[in-house]
């Protein structure tokens, strides 16, 4: 009973947390953590400090990142490889927006990218959606492929606090390669449902204009006035 009522106050924690956002958050965050040490009774644990100490580091590296400009250059060759194939869009993008986020560690740089991707979408006939949404959940995965990532710098500590001996390289000899599949037979799935989205619309386009020159053809026809039937017809 306990433990579904320490349940029930953290979804309530959470809930109302993610509606005020911010300070919010943080405030309610608070609220609850005063509820389970001093109702509940449970003994608070010690601060992550190596945690925080390593958060702290990727940040400070991408600030420097982004102040020195190197973000600003990746994006450039970014965009230079977008527009130089628009026709592979649906598939460059998400896999540009993977790479960078293993680059940069974080996957905020997508952002910068949304307005290339849908420029080059758009001028191709391509619905935007398709290549912007496997872009984003692509950065996502990039996330776990990034050795200046939070996520697997954390995982990296948790599992030597554990006593395990998986070092930084063992973890991204496995998730550079299951992400970077993962994202790569996703875009080629889209890019598939693009095409036969396309064939589907050339083909209705092609059956409209058909039974519309017949239509206007069978108007003409029976318009005509019978003395001159025969010349309508033949011209």
């Amino acid at each position: 009973m306990e433990m579904l009522l320490g349940f029930i106050v953290l979804l309530t924690c959470l809930v109302f947390g993610v509606r005020h956002g911010g300070i919010g958050l943080a405030v309610i965050s608070g609220i609850g953590l005063v509820i389970f040490t001093f109702v509940f009774r449970y003994q608070p644990g010690k601060p992550p400090v190596d945690v925080m100490l390593i958060i702290m580091a990727v940040v400070t590296c991408a600030g420097f990142l982004q102040t020195s400009g190197g973000l600003t250059v990746m994006l450039k060759y970014a965009e230079k490889l977008l527009r130089g194939h628009p026709k592979y869009v649906t598939i460059l993008a998400p896999l540009t927006t993977w790479f960078l986020t293993i680059l940069c560690g974080t996957g905020h740089a997508v952002y910068t990218l949304f307005p290339i991707i849908y420029d080059v979408a758009i001028k191709q006939n391509i619905r935007p959606e398709r290549p912007m949404a496997l872009a984003s959940v692509a950065s996502q995965m990039g996330i776990c492929a990034s050795p200046a990532s939070v996520a697997v710098v954390s995982i990296v500590a948790f599992l030597a606090a554990a006593g395990s001996d998986f070092s930084l390289i063992q973890v991204l000899m496995v998730s550079i390669p299951a992400t970077g599949l993962g994202v790569f037979f996703a875009a080629l799935w889209s890019y598939r449902r693009q095409m036969t989205s396309a064939s589907r619309n050339s083909s209705r386009t092609l059956r409209t204009r058909l039974m519309s020159m017949a239509i206007r053809k069978a108007s003409w026809i029976r318009n005509c006035p019978r003395s001159i039937t025969v010349p309508c017809i033949s011209s």
